[in-house]
C-alpha cells in the first residue's frame, strides 16, 4: 500500500508541474513549436537518469524514493503521448521542418539529458 502512496503522491506532483511548465514554457516562447513538450521531456530524462543511479549506485535509499520519483513523478511529468500527437498533428499539416525538428530535439535532447543525469550521478 505504502508503494501505491508514494506512486500516486508523485505522479499528482508530476502532472501538476507538468500543466505549469507548458503554460509557462507557451507564454514565454510562444505556441508554434512544442518547447514546451521538448522541456519537460529533456528534463525528465535528466531526473531518471540521474536519480536512478545516483541512488543505486552512490547512496543507498529506500527503493519507494524510486517509485515516488521515478515512477510516480517522472511518470506523471514527462509526456510521450503529447509528444507523438504533437509530431503528427506536424505531420498532418505537412509541417515537415517543425515535424523533424520535433522528433529529432525531443529524441536526441531527451536521450542526451538521461546520459548527462548518469554521469552528473557518478561524479557526485
Amino acid at each position: 500500500m505504502l508503494d501505491f502512496f508514494a506512486i500516486s503522491l508523485g505522479a499528482v506532483a508530476g502532472a501538476n508541474l507538468r500543466y505549469w511548465t507548458n503554460r509557462y514554457t507557451v507564454r514565454l516562447l510562444g505556441p508554434v513549436f512544442p518547447y514546451g513538450t521538448l522541456a519537460i521531456n529533456v528534463l525528465g530524462s535528466f531526473i531518471v537518469g540521474f536519480f536512478v543511479i545516483w541512488t543505486t549506485q552512490r547512496v543507498m535509499v529506500d527503493p519507494r524514493w524510486r517509485l515516488l520519483v521515478v515512477v510516480g513523478f517522472c511518470g506523471g511529468y514527462t509526456t510521450f503521448s503529447t509528444y507523438a500527437f504533437e509530431t503528427m498533428a506536424f505531420f498532418e499539416a505537412g509541417q515537415w521542418t517543425l515535424l523533424t525538428a520535433n522528433f529529432l530535439a525531443n529524441n536526441l535532447l531527451a536521450c542526451l539529458a538521461a546520459l548527462a543525469g548518469v554521469a552528473l550521478a557518478r561524479v557526485l
